[in-house]
């Protein structure tokens, strides 16, 4: 088992369900001429009205009500198997969507780093599943057997010993052949692969050509043509069109859940992180614009972030603090900044409870709800005023060595008051000090204090003083945690 199979047999019609709100609802896919509309696929929903593929629209109409229909977008098909093929790179460097309606994947090699076969399996079919595409997953010794051998879905996985049995158990039909050999084959009277393979090898090639004895061979595991490998793109893009116009970023939350999650399996296949990206929100044309006008919503990171919770809130965030300038009508997501992810250090036994979140998400989040200039760092400086002796820093610059004092401080409170208030309170103890500070003559603001660490009735410890060399009362500067 050293290949798995990834088929996909619903597609088209996932791309559209994972982008709606109530996928319960009943839809069809419908493509062809105008004139001539035929449903491609049906949701069950649809099925349960009476609805198949290849009804005219017209005959589907007269038959049921109350199904939504959406136009059939191969290349939004295509995408999102690309968009598969990405995430399947993070298990695996050989992988390949050269087979229809599905991804095919090496992983004899990846179960030294995710475990057993079905271990592996049923970690595969749950991010699908999270992804929202529906699948059947196989495994075989090559990849082109466990393409044909998904059809059935017969076997989760088959190994050498058990291929040419599991082969020849086909029907015709479902083996990779092309439409003209399947029928010619079923008019001789064939109906599994195994009587394909008792056949005489040189009359077979003679009757259907190399192409039919190359199909054999690669699915025996002899002599097959070499795939060509998927390489993950250097930037990430997805856009879902809104159906109609949505006048709130409340609304936008849906399909901006789904593409962040994309843009997280995206980069978790690649093993890197996202610096920056943009969410473009695409309005209706003006009265005399051909072309669909854009607003952008820049996301950007202190440090580079995968995490799909992570990237969904602090996009959100960004978002509900713009204020859209017309209805939305299509939503894209692009990131071009895509450096490596290195994970955050963490101590074997983590001392923060599970509720706890870390301090550079913590960072993001209170940057993206209240913006770039409502957080900033704090510095200490050589002062001895302590209403002087810190400064902001911006969110993103990092304290530099002279921001840092070399002298051994007195404690200090973490809560300090922006203006010192009187303390008037019965039992007040102090426990150290006095702690003179005098400073500031230079400035013209000078002062003579001497401070205190005093204990409130209730047990609350603050940071208080008074004049210097005076028994006045004391005027709290801080307090303790």
């Amino acid at each position: 088992m050293r290949w798995a199979c990834l088929l996909l047999p619903q597609l088209a019609l996932d791309v559209v369900l994972r982008q709606r709100a109530q996928p319960q609802r009943a839809l069809a896919l419908v493509d062809g001429p105008r004139a001539r509309r035929r449903l491609y696929a049906v949701n069950a929903a649809a099925r349960a009205l009476g609805l198949k593929p290849g009804l005219s629209l017209i005959a589907a109409q007269a038959i049921a009500d109350g199904f939504d229909t959406v136009d059939h977008d191969p290349d939004a098909t295509e995408r999102a198997r690309q968009l598969l093929a990405a995430w399947a790179y993070r298990y695996s460097s050989q992988v390949s969507t050269e087979f229809a309606h599905a991804v095919v994947l090496e992983v004899g090699r990846s179960r030294a780093l995710f475990g057993p076969w079905p271990q592996l399996r049923q970690r595969l079919s749950a991010e699908l599943h999270e992804l929202g595409f529906r699948h059947r997953i196989v495994a075989a010794p090559n990849p082109h057997a466990a393409r044909v051998l998904s059809n059935l879905g017969e076997h989760d996985a088959v190994d050498d010993a058990q291929l040419e049995t599991a082969l020849a158990r086909l029907p015709i039909e479902r083996s990779g052949f092309d439409a003209d050999t399947v029928q010619a084959l079923q008019r001789m009277g064939l109906h599994r692969l195994g009587a394909v393979f008792a056949l005489p090898r040189a009359p077979l090639g003679r009757r259907f050509g190399a192409a039919a004895l190359t199909h054999l061979d690669a699915l025996r595991g002899v002599d097959a043509p070499p795939l060509r490998y998927f390489q993950p793109a250097d930037r990430f893009e997805a856009r879902i069109e809104l159906g109609h116009e949505v006048e709130s970023s409340q609304a936008l939350l849906f399909p901006l859940r789904r593409l962040t999650a994309d843009l997280a399996a995206y980069l978790a296949g690649r093993d890197g992180g996202v610096a920056r990206f943009v969410l473009v929100l695409e309005h209706e044309p003006g009265l005399h614009g051909r072309t669909h006008r854009q607003s952008e919503v820049v996301v950007g990171l202190l440090a580079p972030e995968r995490d799909p919770a992570m990237l969904f809130e602090l996009a959100r965030g960004r978002l509900q603090q713009a204020q859209l300038p017309a209805p939305a009508i299509g939503l894209r997501l692009l990131a071009e900044e895509l450096p490596p992810f290195v994970p955050a250090r963490r101590d074997l036994f983590d001392p923060r409870p599970q509720q706890a979140v870390p301090w550079d998400q913590l960072r993001e989040r209170l940057r993206a709800r209240l913006g770039d200039e409502a957080v900033a760092g704090l510095a200490v400086q050589a002062e001895h005023r302590p209403e002087r002796a810190w400064r902001a820093l911006p969110g993103d610059a990092p304290a530099t060595r002279a921001d840092i004092v070399a002298e051994p401080m007195p404690p200090r409170p973490g809560w300090l008051l922006s203006e010192p208030v009187p303390l008037r309170e019965a039992g007040l103890r102090i426990l150290a000090g006095p702690e003179r500070i005098e400073s500031g003559w230079w400035d013209e603001d000078d002062v003579r204090r001497d401070y205190y660490l005093v204990e409130t009735a209730r047990g609350q410890r603050g940071w208080a003083y008074r004049d210097a060399g005076g028994d006045g009362e004391f005027l709290l500067h801080g307090w303790f945690a």
